[in-house]
């Protein structure tokens, strides 16, 4: 309700805009008795591309309403009887509007609590004490609305100078008219006689005179007028192209390079709305001044007037229509990207919008949509306007989608929900390039009228580069190719050009923002961490994190070479570490898991040592969990550097085993280190059970370099027992152990 509350103290505009928000589609009234329920509900939990989350809104349609004749079974006094009667009904005419479709009211309702906080943050922002030092964003999105302020002034402008323009005209028409009629009167004196000729010849000739006289000056004015309009048409171009600009080749051009790095985790894109906001204003005042000069160039053809106007207006007709025309074409954009690993015969969703497509009513013939896969080499063709002769580098099925416009939100949008890549074709790859190194693009394309087909314009538009697998075992090196492209792509580079080499801290950042979304934890890499992956990266023992800011790594050490002395990348070793940790419950991953225990070694006293269990794997977890397995090793004391390990992980040790049922004792499997071997207080049974995890003493040496064992200065967990990276890497270690295992050539042989 939070939002609501402030929501309603908005004024001026930013009232209106939330006004205009409701209507018959979604009652105010609905959002203001129920506002609570609404902002409490997970709207965001529902995927609109999904149409199996259709039982979920459908459920939520069946609570609103309910929520709303509870609301009006509660309405006593009076007025509370005309409430009771009103929320009734508005239960009866949402059910009806959204029954067949409850997606369409899920739609509706994050629309209007988007739209509602984006309103309630910008009254925030500019009604702070801090107003005058409003942040940038805010200052670009003051001068953009300035701009539109302006184009509406000088559009309201030149259409006052139209309409006189029009008048003064239709006026000189009729003083025309006049002038042939005195003409004609002269000449029909020739058939008067003489006397009579020469009575009433004079005044028509003189009124004759005095017609032409200001014929020919206020032919002289229409002219001016006509410059005027038209040079007053230029500035407003002018403006327009600036104002365009800066949307389409700043705004937009951001918002696509959010939705790149959001592939590589990195935090989600945004919503459009702003954007279609600002496209369908500039849609709406280009559209107001190309029929502006469309009806002063109707002038023009009504009443030739010789003079430069005629080149001016055919310019201007030109310079509009370029100017709508990069408006569609550039606001046809994919709003949901296909994945960008891409398997063969396995079913994947994308979005397309046409940010404009309301304001133009382009829905009023609905556009069908076509997607193609096409090559590296298709798409350089395709920018170049060279003919691709329709080539495609696959086949997709359910490849065609008509276009739908949503009234609640005013989109128009083609949501492919069932696409499937039957089969590629490959090109010839280059060197040393692996197929999952090929890049692909999906080419969406379409053809929109514009005006009753005044105008039609040819859409295409291209995904992220797209990588192809055929099996999941190709997916870890799929996965680099995309991270390398998504981070260090430039815009309007050639289709899909990136550095071959980048400086470590930029190889730094990218990394980390993938690690950070893998694991799902804002604590992303520590500097320690960095310098480790650093040392792994260049074969070094440097420690100093200055000595790795200006190296570079080359996309062969990245993913191409192995690490010296093993049989995979760095990047390989990297995303086997990521698969260790990104699970919070307690790291049950596919890769392995290996605990490093720092104490006296038995029948040795003094002698302290680092000992290094055998990694564990999924199947070790099946059998007994790593909590139980550390509670089951009585010398495992503290989780370093001093957190009683009871404290930590005693919320996931399995429970203690009931009372013999039947007369059976349920037996149980526990584990030790035979080296570390003693008495456990608490058990019941006799003899330990022994597992195969011996242990793998190492001596402690240079405890504070970034060495074989790194220093570690906070507790492996947080306080909610996640894990933390922080505190030690030797985990790495044992990933690596685990990759030269033999048992499976997960990042072998690619398949074509």
């Amino acid at each position: 309700m939070a939002v609501w509350i402030q929501a309603q103290q908005l004024q001026g505009d930013a009232l209106h805009q939330m006004q205009s928000l409701y209507g018959q589609h979604f009652p105010i009234e609905v959002r203001h008795y129920l506002s609570q329920w609404i902002e409490g509900q997970l709207w965001d939990a529902i995927d609109l591309e999904n149409p199996q989350e259709e039982f979920k809104a459908k459920r939520l349609l069946d609570s609103l309403i309910q929520e709303l004749q509870n609301k009006a079974e509660h309405q006593v006094g009076e007025d509370g009887f005309l409430l009771k009667i009103k929320l009734g009904h508005y239960a009866s005419q949402l059910k009806s509007t959204y029954d067949r479709c409850p997606l369409e009211l899920v739609r509706c309702i994050k629309h209007i609590l988007y739209t509602e906080q984006r309103l309630v943050r910008e009254a925030t922002n500019s009604s702070s004490p801090v107003g005058g030092m409003m942040d940038s964003m805010s200052q670009k999105y003051q001068q953009i609305n300035q701009a539109f302020e302006e184009l509406r002034l000088l559009t309201q402008d030149t259409e006052n100078d139209l309409r006189k323009l029009q008048h003064n005209q239709e006026y000189f028409i009729i003083q025309y008219q006049e002038s042939l009629r005195i003409q004609a009167q002269l000449t029909s004196l020739s058939a008067l006689p003489p006397a009579d000729r020469q009575l009433r010849e004079p005044a028509l000739l003189n009124k004759r005179a005095t017609v032409e006289a200001w014929l020919t000056r206020e032919a002289n004015t229409l002219q001016k007028y006509r410059l005027d309009l038209a040079e007053k048409h230029q500035k407003t171009l002018q403006v327009l192209r600036k104002q365009q600009t800066i949307i389409l080749d700043d705004e937009l051009i951001q918002w696509k390079r959010r939705q790149q790095l959001a592939g590589n985790g990195g935090p989600p894109e945004g919503g459009l709305d702003i954007l279609q906001s600002w496209c369908e204003k500039l849609a709406e005042t280009i559209w107001q001044n190309r029929q502006q000069i469309r009806r002063a160039e109707h002038l023009r053809q009504q009443l030739p007037i010789p003079g430069p106007i005629e080149e001016l207006l055919n310019e201007l007709g030109s310079t509009i229509t370029d100017i709508i025309s990069a408006l569609v074409t550039s606001t046809f954009i994919i709003e949901k990207q296909p994945p960008q690993v891409l398997k063969t015969q396995t079913k994947f969703a994308a979005t397309v919008r046409l940010l404009v497509g309301g304001k133009l009513n382009v829905h009023m013939n609905p556009p069908q949509v076509k997607a193609t896969i096409i090559s590296e080499q298709q798409a350089k063709a395709l920018l170049k306007n060279e003919s691709t002769r329709n080539d495609s580098s696959g086949e997709i099925l359910n490849n065609n989608c008509v276009m739908e416009f949503h009234q609640t939100t005013g989109t128009l949008s083609a949501h492919f929900r069932n696409m499937s890549l039957k089969r590629i074709k490959r090109s010839d790859r280059r060197g040393a390039e692996s197929v999952t190194e090929e890049k692909f693009t999906i080419l969406f394309e379409s053809q929109f009228s514009v005006g009753g087909n005044e105008l039609v314009f040819q859409v295409k538009t291209l995904s992220l580069p797209v990588v192809v697998i055929v099996h999941g075992s190709q997916d870890n090196n799929a996965t680099a190719t995309v991270l390398w492209d998504n981070a260090f792509a430039e815009p309007g580079r050639v289709p899909f050009l990136v550095p071959d080499k980048v400086l470590w801290p930029q190889l730094c950042d990218a990394i980390n923002m993938k690690y950070k979304a893998e694991v799902q934890s804002n604590r992303g890499l520590s500097e320690e961490n960095l310098v480790f992956l650093a040392q792994k990266a260049f074969s070094s023992s440097s420690n100093n994190p200055e000595d790795y800011r200006n190296m570079t790594m080359t996309w062969s050490q990245f993913n191409r070479e192995s690490l010296p002395g093993r049989n995979f990348t760095f990047w390989q070793w990297f995303d086997g570490v990521m698969e260790l940790t990104k699970n919070s419950n307690l790291w049950l991953s596919p890769s392995g898991f290996s605990m490093a225990t720092c104490g006296a070694l038995p029948n040795h006293l003094g002698t302290r040592m680092v000992w290094n269990l055998m990694p564990y794997t999924t199947k070790d977890f099946s059998i007994r969990s790593l909590a139980d397995r550390i509670s089951d090793l009585n010398h495992l004391l503290f989780l370093y550097p001093d957190r009683p390990k009871d404290e930590v992980f005693s919320k996931y040790y399995t429970p203690p085993l009931s009372k013999a049922v039947d007369g059976y004792v349920k037996p149980q499997i526990k584990q030790v280190v035979p080296e570390f071997t003693t008495a456990n207080p608490d058990s019941a049974s006799g003899n330990p059970t022994y597992m195969d995890h011996g242990a793998s003493p190492a001596p402690v040496s240079h405890p504070h370099t970034y060495g074989i064992f790194p220093p570690m200065s906070d507790s492996m967990l947080d306080a909610d027992g996640d894990f933390d990276l922080d505190d030690t890497m030797d985990v790495a270690r044992h990933v690596e152990e685990l990759l030269r295992r033999p048992v499976e050539s997960q990042w072998g042989g690619q398949q074509s």
